[in-house]
């Protein structure tokens, strides 16, 4: 209902929507407007990767690379696991933290 533009969503979408037991086994197509995207830090950095390298060669070959984004708005969440290898003492906390930057430094 959200993205209800007339345009790319119309009434009739929102409507078979609100009809889903009705509708759950006729096969209609509804436009699907994601508002958020997650994504694990090891398919999250290859996409934003991605975006950067197309925005470059937009620049390269003279266009305006502002021009390359999503087609929807979207938040890109990439989630970052920490592991924690040094425990039970006063400078665990440092230790673990150095020993994640010398891991993951090519993602930092």
């Amino acid at each position: 209902m959200r993205n209800c533009d007339e345009f790319n969503v119309q009434s009739s979408d929102v409507e078979r929507i609100l009809a889903w037991e009705k509708n759950s086994t006729a096969g209609l197509d509804i436009p699907f407007k994601p508002a958020r995207v997650i994504l694990q830090d090891f398919t999250g950095v290859p996409a934003v990767v991605d975006l950067a390298a197309m925005r470059d060669a937009m620049k390269r070959l003279g266009g305006d690379p502002s021009r390359i984004n999503p087609l929807c708005p979207v938040d890109l969440v990439i989630d970052h696991s920490v592991q924690a290898d040094v425990f039970g003492s006063q400078d665990a906390a440092v230790q673990n933290e150095i020993i994640e930057f010398n891991r993951n430094r090519e993602r930092f």
